[in-house]
């Protein structure tokens, strides 16, 4: 709410009067959240590897990998505290958007906080349990689904990018959807998070797209002129969505090949569930699968492997999954890998914002 107090001023100094508008405190959310990663990120590595808390390496992992064993990791301690402060500054909270935006950040980072102590610090192999990560999953997915599904004028007609006239009113099947995007979302990009940058390049270009999403579907008049649902109070995800991006870049700046530190749990479910979350309250869940395509792809992967495997008692489809895990057994570097996806990532998200006008 720092922007409430500069813009207190305004009368009297007439240029305070920019902090009003949502594109210009985005602008400054994002270039917040990269200069706090950037100035905090050296001190929370080192406490990190002081700490020793590093990255276990699975044994039937690619061999190149056994080389990154004992990386700090749980860098989602300093990405999300970023995320928060800057969008707390540079955001209205009194917004409920964001507010349930921020719970999901920090619920799934409880979450993700919880499976990297038992890994890291318990020296537990396994972490939390499958089950026990999906249940507290779902629970505070649905407590989000609650939320939107009773709160006044939410819409819950499903926005079908390419036909404008078909909007099918899930009414209470809209929670159990939203529930199935968040979970999705989060666990997806925990899948995707397997190589140096690999993961945070896609996040950052994903939030980047719904920047836009978010600022179109909460401006009335944009958003009736290019025919897609407008949620009132929606622009002001654009600040959060800024904030992790200026977060992403940080930690790019240190997760690049060859990465000092690893996000880990508490950074990919809780960024993973906040984009699903992000794109429900938008009503641009449909698109989400083509903004997120890399994301789907990766957990695809999985999917499609696990089944074949038990299928024919053993033979696979892929040399390993997830999907990134393949290219390096076929002899790909691992930043020939990253770099091509980001480049899928991007293409995916230029085509997802076509889809605006495609309508």
């Amino acid at each position: 709410m720092l922007y409430k107090l500069i813009y207190f001023f305004h009368v009297d100094i007439s240029w305070l009067n920019v902090f009003r508008y949502i594109t210009f405190r985005t602008i400054i959310a994002t270039l917040t959240a990269l200069v706090l990663l950037l100035f905090f990120g050296t001190w929370i590595i080192q406490r990190l590897r002081a700490m020793q808390i590093g990255q276990p390496i699975r044994e039937d992992g690619p061999p190149n990998h056994k080389s990154k064993a004992g990386t700090p990791t749980m860098g989602g301690c300093l990405i999300l505290p970023v995320v928060i402060v800057s969008t707390a500054l540079w955001a209205d909270i009194r917004n409920v958007f964001v507010w349930l935006a921020l719970f999901v950040v920090v619920s799934f980072g409880l979450i993700g906080f919880g499976d990297d102590y038992l890994k890291t610090v318990r020296k537990s192999s396994r972490g939390l349990s499958i089950k026990s990560k999906f249940a507290l999953q779902a629970l505070f997915a649905f407590i989000v689904a609650f939320v939107l599904y009773y709160y006044p004028g939410f819409d819950t007609r499903l926005s079908i990018p390419f036909f404008k006239e078909v909007t099918p009113d899930l009414g209470l099947w809209y929670i159990p959807l939203a529930i199935f995007i968040i979970v999705g979302a989060s666990n997806a990009v925990n899948l995707t998070d397997g190589l140096d940058g690999l993961a945070i390049g896609p996040i950052i270009v994903a939030f980047t797209s719904y920047v836009v999403f978010a600022y179109l579907a909460g401006h009335v008049r944009i958003a009736n002129y290019l025919q897609i649902p407008y949620v009132a109070g929606t622009g002001e995800l654009s600040v959060l969505c800024g904030a992790v991006v200026g977060a992403g870049l940080g930690f790019l700046w240190y997760n690049a090949f060859p990465a000092d530190v690893f996000m880990g749990d508490v950074g990919s479910l809780p960024l993973g569930a906040v984009l699903g979350t992000v794109a429900v309250i938008t009503k641009q869940e449909i698109v989400l699968v083509l903004v997120g395509g890399l994301f789907v792809v990766e957990t695809l992967s999985v999917i499609f492997q696990v089944a074949y495997f038990r299928m024919t008692g053993g033979r696979r489809i892929f040399r390993m999954a997830p999907l990134h895990h393949h290219f390096e057994l076929k002899g790909w570097p691992e930043s020939k890998v990253t770099v091509r996806f980001w480049i899928i990532a991007i293409i995916l998200a230029l085509l997802s914002i076509s889809t605006l006008k495609l309508r």
